[in-house]
């Protein structure tokens, strides 16, 4: 399907999710076992242009999104794009002229919110107030982090609220950074004493039993474009490698899915019967 952005913005709600550290190999191990994250289709290959959080979202703000793990060119068509770089740009691209996407988003009308999860959406120090700062609104509680095992559940309940107190005639742009499949997950599998591919598993599936109230609370509001990816992997020992901010292609390659969650017809008193 190709999107058209100039369509999109200003039209659409847009919800952007990364799954953060998310192996591409783990999400299509799991695409059976997601089906709120997989349910229209499944998870593209693709190459993160960060080994870690803060360099990869920093890319993202920009405009810099995972780009296709191939030599096609012809695919690799941006939804954003900086006016006035001087590089080629598509018919189907949206050019902000703005130093992000996000302001560029504010500028068009959008409500930008955040609600982070790992260390660098924290802001409890300088350094983690640099992401959360791109946005009108941010929000970061402990039981958001990465040492919460219901992390997803309130973070996604923070959403809710926030969506069901907002003006409906005003298009939001709801970004989530995911931080229950980041380490340590092992506490998603009983008994195991550390990380692994296996308890990375077990986490994403969390996650997606969480996920599917967002995006169902996002169809009530109406039309949104949606976007979830990883922002890196990590490694688990592969060639003697672990953790991430290193070059491993266990750490470049991460899913990545662009889709339209279309509004909800059936009026909410009927919905069911």
């Amino acid at each position: 399907m190709t999107i058209n952005m100039n369509d999109i913005v200003g039209t659409h709600d847009i919800l952007f999710v990364t799954l953060d550290t998310l192996r591409y190999d783990v999400a299509k191990l799991e695409e059976e076992n997601c089906p709120n994250l997989c349910g229209t289709g499944g998870w593209e290959k693709r190459h993160t242009p960060g080994s870690f959080t803060y360099a990869a979202h920093h890319a993202f703000f920009g405009g810099f999104l995972p780009t296709p793990a191939n030599t096609d060119k012809a695919s690799h068509v941006r939804l954003f794009h900086s006016k006035n770089t001087g590089l080629p740009t598509n018919p189907n691209t949206w050019l902000f002229d703005t130093p992000d996407i996000v302001s560029g988003l504010a500028g068009e009308g959008y409500r930008t919110i955040c609600i982070g999860g790992v260390i660098f959406f924290t802001k409890k120090v300088p350094l983690a107030k640099v992401l959360p700062s791109y946005f009108q609104e941010s929000y970061w509680r402990q039981t958001f982090g990465v040492t919460n095992p219901r992390s997803t559940e309130h973070q996604v309940n923070h959403a809710l609220k926030l969506i069901g107190s907002a003006d409906p005639g005003q298009r939001l742009f709801l970004f989530m950074n995911v931080s229950a499949i980041h380490g340590p997950n092992h506490y998603f599998v009983p008994g195991a004493k550390r990380d692994s591919v296996e308890t990375q598993r077990a986490a994403l599936r969390y996650v997606d039993g969480q996920l599917g109230r967002l995006f169902e609370a996002m169809r009530e509001r109406g039309k949104t474009f949606c976007i979830v990816c990883s922002d890196h992997g990590t490694a688990y020992g592969e060639d003697g490698y672990n953790g991430h901010r290193l070059a491993h292609e266990v750490v470049w390659n991460v899913p990545y899915r662009e889709f339209i969650v279309k509004a909800e017809k059936t009026p909410s008193s009927t919905r069911g019967r």
